[in-house]
């Protein structure tokens, strides 16, 4: 029997759940509905959406997307560059703190934080409990910009440590070791070895987050209490509220475009981590 035949489940899976979705999406995307009903092409929706309103929400998407993966980087390359290391014990246990949170829909993960976060949550008891408040005070944490960057660092920053972790983990210590014997010191070998090496990680991380980051639309209404509108939002209510399918498609056409170029402006993790091992 062929072996080709074997990916035969996976190509009708792509084909039903990716290919044909995709194709709708262009679709509606550009086309507009006629008086009669048809579906006539058209460039309108297109024209629409680059308008200062929807260009000023896909930059507020964007840059609320870069903000909590640069966060994730720098809280999650220390945590996988300890996890990473030899002499950690109880690193079985870590990583299970660390991963069991995502078994756990996304949802009720942000939903969670409601309780803790509100006027009235546990955090702001505890403060008044300590004197830090007082009886009738409280501080806002929720319904603003940085309660939407708080959710998604916290819902996407397992997505930032695996991907480091995983590479750290299959580093060549020879070449640390060879390093310190040579004479440098501890900041040099990061600098010059453990850095480079793990650039990789790092790529991928940056993609893991900052895709569903700028397309999340939950973490935002739950968090800012539909205060703070990002694309997908706008999106999702194009859809529902509003009714207009081929808007919502053709706003998911560009941020789909975007999101593309993104990853090609990304450079070359493998040149990358070789050009600083030969520095």
């Amino acid at each position: 029997m062929n072996r080709r035949w074997y990916s035969a489940p996976y190509l009708v899976w792509s084909l039903i759940f990716i290919v044909v979705p995709m194709l709708m999406v262009a679709f509606y995307g550009l086309t507009v509905v006629g008086e009669d009903g048809s579906f006539i092409f058209s460039l309108e929706n297109i024209k629409r959406f680059f308008t200062p309103l929807y260009l000023g929400v896909l930059g507020r998407s964007a840059l609320y997307a870069a903000i909590s993966t640069v966060i994730c980087i720098i809280l999650g390359y220390p945590a996988a560059l300890i996890l990473s290391s030899k002499d950690l014990k109880h690193k079985s246990v870590m990583m299970f703190l660390i991963v069991i949170p995502m078994w756990m829909n996304l949802l009720l993960r942000t939903y969670s934080w409601l309780s803790l976060l509100e006027n009235e949550g546990l955090i702001n008891q505890f403060l008044r409990f300590i004197g830090i408040l007082g009886s009738e005070e409280y501080i806002q944490f929720l319904y603003g910009e940085g309660a939407v960057i708080f959710g998604m660092v916290y819902n996407f920053l397992p997505f930032m440590i695996l991907p480091i972790y995983s590479v750290m983990s299959k580093m060549d210590y020879s070449i640390i070791n060879a390093a310190e014997d040579l004479g440098a010191n501890k900041f040099n070998v990061f600098r010059k070895v453990i850095f480079p090496l793990s650039i990789p990680g790092i790529s991928s991380g940056i993609t893991m987050v900052f895709i569903p980051a700028i397309t999340t639309f939950a973490i935002s209404s739950i968090l800012s209490g539909n205060n703070v509108n990002l694309l997908g939002n706008v999106i999702e209510k194009q859809f529902g509220i509003g009714g207009d399918w081929n808007f919502g498609s053709t706003m998911s056409l560009v941020l789909m475009i975007f999101i593309l170029i993104s990853m090609f402006v990304m450079p070359d993790s493998e040149k990358e981590s070789q050009g600083g091992l030969i520095i």
